[in-house]
Order: structure tokens, then sequence, then C-alpha cells
């Protein structure tokens, strides 16, 4: 035992958490650059968002497929997870629909770039394409569920449709800056709604 009080584990898993700490903060930052700039956006750019030196980028991430497909993977975790908590605490259903559906074109104008980062790895892509399905396709199934059961919605569609639609409403996004691919999501998620 040291003088801390704590045993010499403890600083190993102190600087584990400070390793994963600072690289969340990183692909928060590289998320955030993605969607405004693009994946071919300069690594110094993601350094000044995540507020570390350049140096740190490449020590986390040694070439940019890394980072993308890293930010990739947190995106579509992060999209996951929004997903039980929004229902959880949105107005209703279909609100929570709409705002997962805003975290989601985010997700893919970023997801536009991997296919030119991954360019030589069709396996690697296909893998992240499955891990992708198998964890977003429940979450919405959830989402348009609830939205039904609460008469908001019509049913006659299902998860993997209306994925698809936004993803096809999100092509060009990320290179035309006059298109703003949510208005048009949001046209779609109001036109899910019931006539009252």
């Amino acid at each position: 035992m040291n003088d801390s009080g704590q045993g010499p584990g403890s600083s190993a898993k102190s600087q584990r958490k400070d390793v994963r700490r600072n690289q969340q903060t990183l692909l928060d930052a590289a998320a955030a650059v993605f969607v405004r700039s693009g994946v071919e956006a300069p690594v110094r750019d993601i350094a000044a968002e995540a507020g570390v030196g350049v140096g740190t980028v490449y020590r986390h991430f040694p070439t940019r497929a890394d980072l993308v497909i890293a930010v990739y993977r947190h995106q579509v975790d992060a999209c996951a997870e929004a997903g039980p908590a929004l229902l959880a605490s949105s107005p209703t259903p279909h609100a929570a629909l709409g705002r997962w559906a805003d975290l989601f074109v985010d997700f893919l104008v970023t997801k536009h770039g991997l296919a030119a980062a991954m360019r030589n790895d069709s396996t690697g892509f296909e893998t992240l394409h499955a891990y992708f399905l198998d964890r977003l396709l429940p979450v919405c199934t959830q989402l348009l569920d609830g939205a039904v059961a609460s008469g908001e919605i019509h049913s006659d569609f299902d998860a993997y449709q209306l994925m698809r639609g936004i993803g096809n409403l999100c092509i060009g996004a990320d290179s035309d800056p006059r298109y703003d691919a949510r208005q048009l999501v949001a046209l779609l998620i109001a036109g899910l709604r019931q006539p009252r």
C-alpha cells in the first residue's frame, strides 16, 4: 500500500480511465468536425476541437482509416444508446423518433466518408455495416413500435425501410452546403403521423 492509500493497481486503473476518457473526447471532436467538414478534414482541426495536440490524435489513431472507423463505431453506439433514453425523456414516442432521426442523420453524413477511407478493405466495411444493422435496427424498431402503439404513426412499414429512406435522403449532404438533409428527414418523420 502506498501513502495515498491506493494499491498499485489503482494507478493503472486510473490511467486506463484517463486514456478512455481522452479517446472519447477525441472521438466526439472528430465526429463534430466530420459532420461539419467531412472525413478529409485536417487532423489539426480535430485536435483543436478536442483541445489536444496533433500528436495525441495520432497516438490514439495512427491512420485516418483508424480514426474514421472508431468514429463510426462510436456514433453507432451513441445512436443505439440514445433511442431508449429519448423514449423515456421525450413527450411522445413520435417526438423521440424525430430526435433520434436527427442523431442518425449526423451519423449518416459522417458515414458517407467511410467508403473512401476504407477503399481497399471491403471485408472491414461489411463487418462495420453488419455492426451498424445489429445495433441500430432494434433501436429504430423500438422507437417505431412505441409510436405505433401510441397511435401516432402508421404501422405499414418497418425500421429497415425507414433507416434506408433516411439514408437515401442523406446522400450528397456532405458535399452540398445548400442541401439540408435534416429538413427532409423531418418532413419524412412528420409524414408518418396518423391523421387525427
